[in-house]
Order: structure tokens, then C-alpha cells, then sequence
């Protein structure tokens, strides 16, 4: 087993984050709307459209609401022009940072982004200029502090469903595998009564950049803070790995 690389931290100030700024909803009807649009509305036959239904369902979204998503996202009912963007750069510190974005006005949200970019003491890149330290992964994520011994089972559920890896530290475990993955491995550990506080198809960086205490970690907190604030930004991922106290206080 390999070891811990902060992802649980970062997704659950992430998810604490969209909560509390009311935008979780938003993000989830876009994401919807979208994954309706490029593989159709049956979520049997659409892996994109049938984990964004988990994550709004989880968040409580109304069937109506998610009903409404689907048909604007398969032309049933007027659907937004909605274009999926990723932009590029670095923080403070080089840390390596990607924007994906849902918009329909491009050149409103590069303005944005590249501005959040330049207040905070960062730089708007090219493409390509940090993707390549980001793999795209399923990501099941179990808290078992409580609960030690189930690290072994969940282990060996997970090789045998497909998956790529498991990872365990600090009374948290994490089983990654490929996208195509995700679901088959997702759904054979649920059927053995092991249900995750995280799952996900996440950018999961190689290698992680530790942030100290100090200005620049609180500076690159900001700017990440700032990113997770603007209306066309779906997903913000970076490589910091930042002090657990600040972390705990977002």
C-alpha cells in the first residue's frame, strides 16, 4: 500500500466549500445538463451522466430538478450552450493548478480565471502546461479509523473488481482505479455493505508540492478559494498539499 496524499483533506474542504456558498446545486445541474449532452439522457448507458445523478441525489437534489438537467442537456427543452474549458497554471510556490469551467462566455471567464490567477500571486499558463502531473482516476475514498480491520477486505474487494490500487494511512483508505473502472469497483464494494464517504472521478496528481505554514500557503489558499468562487468553475485541482491547519479552519 502506498501512501497518503492528502486527497480526503482537500475534497472535504472542497465539498465544505461548495456548500456553504450555496453552490453546490448549480455545479451539479451543469454537470448534468452536459453529460446529458454528450452521451445522451439514460444514465444505463452514460457513466458521466450516471455519477453526476449519484452526487445530486446524494445532495438531495429533487428528482424534478434533475428530470429538468436531463432534458435541457438532451435537447428536450431548451438547452444552455454550455462549453466545457480547462485552464492552466501556477500558484505560489509552483504549485500546479487546473480549472475546468462550464460557460457560455468564454471570454468572460478567462478574464475571471486569469484574474483570481494574477491577484493571488499566480500565472495563467498554456495549454497543456500542467496537465501532464494529472491523471484522471476514480477515486473511492472509506474512512476506517474506527474500524481497522476492514482495511484487508476492502483491499481485496477492490483488486478483485479491477482496481488499480489501494491506499491506507491515517484511518483513511482509498481505492483508485481507471474511469471505465470506477463503477464496477464502486458497486462491488457497496454490495459487500462497504459504502464510501467519497467517490469520485477526480484529476488526481503523481506527486504533491507540501505547502508550510506562512504567507504563501495562505496566499495560495486565497487564490484556490478564489478559483472554487467563480460561477463557471466546476472543479478546481491542484498538487498542494497544504498545513492540516488550514485545511481544518476553511
Amino acid at each position: 500500500m502506498a501512501g497518503h496524499s492528502k486527497w480526503a483533506n482537500i475534497q472535504h474542504r472542497k465539498n465544505a466549500q461548495d456548500k456553504k456558498r450555496g453552490k453546490i446545486f448549480t455545479k451539479l445541474i451543469r454537470e448534468i445538463t452536459v453529460a446529458a449532452r454528450a452521451g445522451g439522457g439514460d444514465a444505463g448507458t452514460n457513466p458521466r451522466l450516471r455519477l453526476a445523478l449519484d452526487k445530486a441525489l446524494a445532495a438531495n437534489m429533487t428528482k424534478d430538478t434533475i428530470e429538468r438537467a436531463i432534458k435541457r442537456g438532451s435537447g428536450e427543452a431548451g438547452a444552455d450552450q454550455l462549453e466545457e474549458i480547462r485552464y492552466e497554471g501556477y500558484g505560489p510556490g509552483g504549485v500546479a493548478i487546473m480549472v475546468d469551467c462550464m460557460t457560455d462566455n468564454r471570454t468572460r471567464t478567462v478574464a475571471e480565471v486569469r484574474h483570481a490567477f494574477n491577484k493571488f500571486g499566480g500565472n495563467l499558463g498554456s495549454d497543456g502546461s500542467v496537465a501532464y502531473l494529472f491523471s484522471k482516476l476514480g477515486v473511492i475514498g472509506f474512512e476506517t479509523a474506527a474500524r481497522p480491520e476492514v482495511e484487508e477486505q476492502i483491499l481485496e474487494l477492490a483488486i478483485e473488481a479491477g482496481a488499480e490500487d489501494v491506499l491506507s494511512e491515517g484511518g483513511w483508505t482509498e481505492v483508485l482505479s481507471q474511469p471505465e473502472q470506477f463503477e464496477a469497483v464502486k458497486n462491488a464494494l457497496q454490495a459487500a455493505g462497504m459504502e464510501p464517504q467519497q467517490a469520485d472521478v477526480t484529476m488526481r496528481p503523481a506527486t504533491m508540492i507540501e505547502v508550510g505554514e506562512g504567507e504563501n500557503a495562505e496566499t495560495l489558499m486565497k487564490l484556490l478559494d478564489r478559483l472554487e468562487e467563480l460561477d463557471d468553475v466546476q472543479e478546481v485541482y491542484s498538487n498542494a498539499q497544504l498545513p492540516d491547519s488550514l485545511l481544518d479552519a476553511a
